[in-house]
């Protein structure tokens, strides 16, 4: 019989009351590998109480204390990495040093939290007026709630309560209901670093469960990870219930190419962007905008996509693995179809089949051109292992394209150009710019930050401000604030 998966409730793993539960499958094999319960209000609410009795506690923890919580669980998170990755490959479907790679960044997140005592720090200044001195504070908010996507179990967790709770906030995770065994994972080694009853709390469940938690009274705050339509959903939700709310969305990355990029590597890069993790990443290259005479390189792109080759997580062949659900190939797949109605299908990975795996849901990798923007393919997020690819005369051109999709979370530039490189980096209106690199996420001690439709936040409710970064290839790293008023403000900090 299959086993129920518990909730985490006060520091105890316990079985769920729901009586409605959904399959966790393998993406391989349809195997099921668990039920994960839907839980009733009551638990949310049991849930909800233990957070706040938490937090009258915790948040008299000394700083330096609990960067020494997450310091040991930093230390346990390393430890567990392969086992973590394991139970990740088999309820995701990723290759197994791709799931590494999920937990790694994970694990970077919390050795940034267990720095905390240094981010809390306040500011002070004497005489600001005539005898009179000021002091700002850091303190925590209280009970804080994340809400996080399928397509990174582990890393997206991570981002979000280790840091809360460093902070002295207490926390309430819902995971992906499609792949819940790691976060409860994550939570079984947050108990044995010695985390205190009641400071994280693990709910699964669905839409019912995020409306309970997007208008409960105690929760002060939310942050999530996923779509268009359920970020802007949360963040109008969150919001009227006057929470704070960050909800990252979706995107359509865009690459540019120039033809003095060194053509080897931007091809090799470019493919590994695209297809890689199935293409399921917010972060992946979806579209490559070729300028100029680069476009002869298509050909090239055709031919070393056609040799990665999708496979389980477990062989080092493996290009990448099957997409997370059925529900989501038959979406790809529908998305593919209407593509060849609307642009040239140079690759088609539509009929893709891997040996000893028939009931995998796999799609190949596939490439499209001549893409034109007006089409049903290029407005969407397909979210699979699908390129779209077109040609433009100038750079000019490039930027316009990019500048008028209503996605803003990453983008890249491949150029041997410095002048190039930087023209793009300015004028670009995207969050997150790679100059030769590929998929330009920054480490913890930067803000992940997107734009326009694929964050929902300060950006929206403030207007102009913004958080900016892009990475070089010899690791220079720019980061600057635009003020969000008339009177701006204007910061740069270079660090080489």
């Amino acid at each position: 019989m299959t086993s129920k998966l518990p909730l985490f409730l006060n520091g105890e793993f316990v079985k769920s009351k729901s009586k409605k539960t959904l399959e966790v499958t393998n993406p391989l094999s349809q195997e099921v590998l668990c039920q994960v319960p839907c839980a009733t209000k009551e638990e949310i609410d049991q849930a909800v109480l233990s957070a706040c009795d938490a937090f009258l506690t915790w948040k008299e923890i000394p700083p330096p204390e609990r960067a020494r919580l997450m310091m040991t669980y930093h230390a346990l998170l390393k430890e567990h990495q392969e086992e973590l990755a394991e139970i990740l490959s088999k309820e995701n479907g990723k290759t197994f040093e791709d799931a590494k790679g999920d937990v790694w960044r994970g694990i970077e997140v919390v050795e940034q939290a267990a720095n905390i005592p240094s981010l809390l720090m306040g500011e002070t200044l004497e005489n600001v007026a005539r005898g009179i001195d000021s002091y700002s504070y850091v303190q925590p908010l209280g009970v804080c709630a994340g809400i996080t996507p399928f397509n990174f179990p582990a890393m997206i967790p991570l981002w979000m309560f280790p840091m809360a709770i460093a902070c002295g906030n207490t926390f309430l995770l819902k995971p992906s209901e499609q792949d819940p065994m790691t976060p409860n994972r994550l939570a079984e080694l947050f108990v044995e670093a010695g985390a205190p009853k009641g400071v994280l709390q693990v709910i699964h469940g669905t839409k019912q469960q995020v409306d309970d938690i997007l208008t409960h009274p105690d929760i002060k705050t939310i942050s999530f990870v996923g779509s268009v339509p359920v970020g802007q959903y949360i963040y109008k939700t969150g919001t009227e219930n006057l929470k704070r709310v960050q909800a990252f969305a979706g995107a359509k990355n865009h690459m540019v190419i120039m033809p003095d990029a060194d053509k080897q590597r931007t091809v090799e890069n470019l493919v590994g962007a695209s297809v890689g993790a199935a293409g399921q990443r917010c972060m992946a290259i979806s579209v490559a905008i070729f300028v100029g005479k680069s476009k002869e390189w298509i050909q090239d792109v055709k031919q070393e996509m056609e040799k990665v080759k999708p496979g389980p997580w477990d062989s080092p062949e493996s290009g990448y693995g099957p997409l997370i659900s059925k529900t989501a190939k038959e979406r790809v797949l529908s998305l593919i179809e209407t593509g060849k109605s609307e642009a040239m299908c140079l690759l088609d990975g539509s009929n893709c089949q891997v040996e000893g795996f028939p009931e995998g849901n796999w799609i190949g990798p596939t490439l499209f051109t001549d893409v034109p923007t007006s089409s049903t393919i290029y407005k969407t997020e397909i979210f699979g292992p699908v390129l779209l690819t077109m040609n433009v005369d100038t750079l000019d051109e490039a930027i316009r394209v990019v500048n008028l999709n209503p996605y803003g979370n990453g983008t890249s530039i491949f150029t041997g150009s410095g002048r190039a490189a930087r023209k793009y980096r300015h004028e670009v209106e995207v969050g997150q710019v790679g100059i030769n690199i590929p998929i330009p996420v920054p480490l913890p001690f930067f803000s992940f930050t997107g734009w326009k439709g694929s964050f929902y936040g300060d950006l929206h409710a403030y207007g102009k401000q913004a958080v900016r970064f892009y990475t070089e290839t010899k690791t220079v790293t720019e980061r600057w604030f635009e003020g969000g008023d008339s009177e701006g403000a204007n910061l740069t900090i270079k660090l080489k």
